[in-house]
């Protein structure tokens, strides 16, 4: 009982380290896990672990074959989960690049890494090619906490993001299916025999997989589950199904669960944030659990047996040759620069799939008597353990090195996708300005995608904002809800991570009616909130730009936006096409030209008009 409680705990804390520290979490899980299970035996009077996931065959938390269980079931769990982020859309969108690294940089490695495997280890070719399927992963858990905090350009995280997740199903299918090689050919892997089995695993993974995907979706619309049912039935449907595939067909539950998640995931399913939520709670528990498992499960003589310069030669010819060979290749006639090749040929951490279906296969293999079958587990560790460490500790140094750290983050996040946001959007988008639009109304964030501006539907509250590492080069935060709550709660809480260089919010009524207590962090001029906002963009849907002609003429023209109720000054547009917002202190812009700007939202000025009205202004003033 104290051990189990032990792991749950000594796992979520792990997991807070690992946030606190931005670090990802498979790192300090491996280490309490390697503390607790091998170096323990070395420090503990009786020479024991203090966790003996199996000890003696017979004992321990899982004696015989539960952990085996155990582990495949929250596998399971975990990739069903990964399936229902992936969305055919986002593939669509991703480009040419990702689609070869998870297709030609997969193969790359897969070959290259066997290869390697085998002449330095002499591993047979069966374990060696298993060993390189079971590296082939990245996976988002590990890259999305290292490059969280690392300026970089939109393309350059979206290729590591999406490589890493589309890439995990990739790799445990291919494990899957060499493992499948291994285990029926028993002397005679190519014979007919095994391509049969190799075909039932393809055949019932994806038919059960696609059959109860659409069966759980029916019932779910349908309304045949209470709501406080579902997230538990959908849990035992994707056991079922994992269960079910595998016992007509060895080792075809994974590709079962994980052709499952990708059906759900991709179908207009109305509760599919609730099931997200729900499965990625539970997959951080699992991963909590299952690293310190496994790690723990590690014995000394397994260590001892990789102690030696063959695995230091392996490490470095996966990092530093095979991972880059496959970036260069699959970006090949692609509009990378060779700084941005390299630094994505850096970052390559491997995770979870990795380690969990590693120490799965290899127990198996051992128990079966393949020869070399025992490296399997900690070459696998080594490679997720030094990976993750090396990206770690050096991807940020790594990125000014190589020159693709931003210095200066000119991205725009704006709150709220109304009409008024989408139509300043959809200007900074054509000014090349990368901009990000969130807002929780999904028909909102449907429009903005129909302009072809990046938006996505998300809770200002939810800490889940944070982990997008689109977000990594936003240096402006504009607030444009109705609500002024919302709007001052995005201001405090997010201007050092995504406001760096500014925070601004709308003004609201009391504020409107006060000048002389407006917020530094107000919008426009002081009598723009958000009705006149919405107002200005529904009768006059447009964005404009007016020529100045010094700083007096601008401040004149501020004046008449004031006075009028059709006409919001957003940016002041520089010689060199750079935007500055409008901030409800707008006066603070000095040696204005005939070469700026003023953009403005609603009814165009009346160019003669206007002359008129600024010349009596400024007379007025004088």
């Amino acid at each position: 009982m104290v051990e189990l409680a032990g792991i749950v705990i000594l796992g979520i804390i792990a997991q807070w380290v690992a946030w606190r520290l931005k670090l990802p979490a498979i790192l300090p899980l491996i280490l309490i896990g390697l503390l607790v299970g091998p170096v323990a035996s070395l420090y503990t009077e009786d020479g024991q672990k203090l966790i003996e996931p199996i000890w003696n065959g017979t004992k321990g938390l899982f004696p015989g074959d539960s952990l085996y269980y155990f582990v495949s079931l929250a596998i399971s769990i975990i990739l069903f989960e990964g399936g229902l982020t992936l969305k055919r859309s986002e593939i669509r969108n991703v480009g040419p690049v990702i689609t070869k690294l998870i297709t030609i940089g997969s193969l790359v490695t897969f070959f290259a890494a066997g290869m390697a495997a085998h002449f330095i280890f002499d591993l047979s070719w069966q374990v060696s090619f298993l060993f390189s399927a079971l590296i082939i992963v990245t996976g988002p858990t590990v890259i999305t906490p290292i490059l969280r905090n690392i300026p970089l350009k939109n393309d350059i995280s979206a290729v590591l993001k999406w490589e890493g997740i589309l890439i995990d199903p990739i790799g445990a299918l291919a494990a899957v299916l060499v493992f499948e090689f291994i285990s029926v050919g028993e002397g005679q892997a190519y014979t007919l025999t095994a391509l049969i089995e190799f075909g039932k695993i393809l055949l019932f993974g994806f038919t059960f997989g696609f059959t109860f995907a659409h069966a759980l979706t029916f019932v779910i619309k349908k309304n045949f589950i209470p709501h406080y049912l579902l997230n538990v039935v959908s849990l035992s449907a994707v056991l079922l199904v994992f269960v079910m595939s595998d016992v007509f067909a060895h080792e075809s539950g994974l590709l079962a669960v994980v052709v499952m998640g990708m059906v759900m995931g991709n179908t207009d399913l109305p509760n599919i944030k609730e099931l997200l939520y729900f499965k990625e709670s539970l997959s951080v528990l699992l991963i909590s659990i299952l690293f310190i498992l496994l790690s723990a499960n590690i014995n000394i003589a397994d260590l001892q047996l990789i102690y030696n310069w063959n695995t230091v030669a392996l490490f470095a010819i996966i990092v530093f040759l095979i991972r880059p060979l496959g970036v260069f290749l699959s970006s090949a006639g692609s509009n990378l620069k060779l700084n941005e090749k390299l630094f994505i040929g850096w970052v390559g951490p491997r995770g979870i799939v990795a380690a969990g279906i590693a120490s799965l296969f290899g127990s198996k293999l051992l128990a079966k008597g393949e020869p070399g079958a025992e490296f399997i587990t900690p070459l696998v560790f080594m490679i997720v353990l030094g990976t993750v460490l090396l990206n770690a500790t050096t991807a940020r140094m790594f990125a000014k090195l190589v020159g693709v750290f931003l210095t200066k983050s000119e991205g725009i996040l704006i709150i709220g996708a109304s009409k008024a946001s989408r139509l300043i959007g959809d200007y900074l988008n054509k000014n090349n300005r990368h901009v990000v639009l969130i807002d929780n109304n999904q028909t909102n964030i449907n429009k903005a995608k129909a302009l072809g501006l990046e938006a996505f539907t998300a809770n200002i509250y939810s800490d889940s904002l944070t982990d997008n590492i689109e977000l990594n080069d936003v240096g402006y935060l504009m607030a444009l809800t109705g609500n002024s709550d919302i709007n001052k709660y995005a201001v405090n809480n997010f201007e050092k991570q995504f406001g760096s260089n500014g925070s601004y919010r709308l003004v609201n009524a009391d504020e409107m009616n006060n000048p002389e207590n407006n917020p530094k962090e107000g919008l426009f001029s002081h009598t723009d909130d958000f009705i006149k906002l919405t107002e200005t963009a529904r009768k006059f849907p447009a964005v404009h730009e007016i020529e100045l002609k010094d700083k007096e003429h601008y401040e004149a023209l501020i004046e008449i936006t004031k006075a009028d109720e059709n006409i919001v000054p957003i940016f002041l547009k520089m010689p060199d096409g750079n935007l500055q917002i409008i901030s409800s202190f707008s006066t603070e812009f000095e040696d204005i030209n005939n070469k700026y700007r003023l953009v403005y939202l609603g009814k165009m000025f009346d160019v003669d008009e206007t002359k008129d009205e600024v010349e009596i202004e400024l007379k007025e003033d004088k």
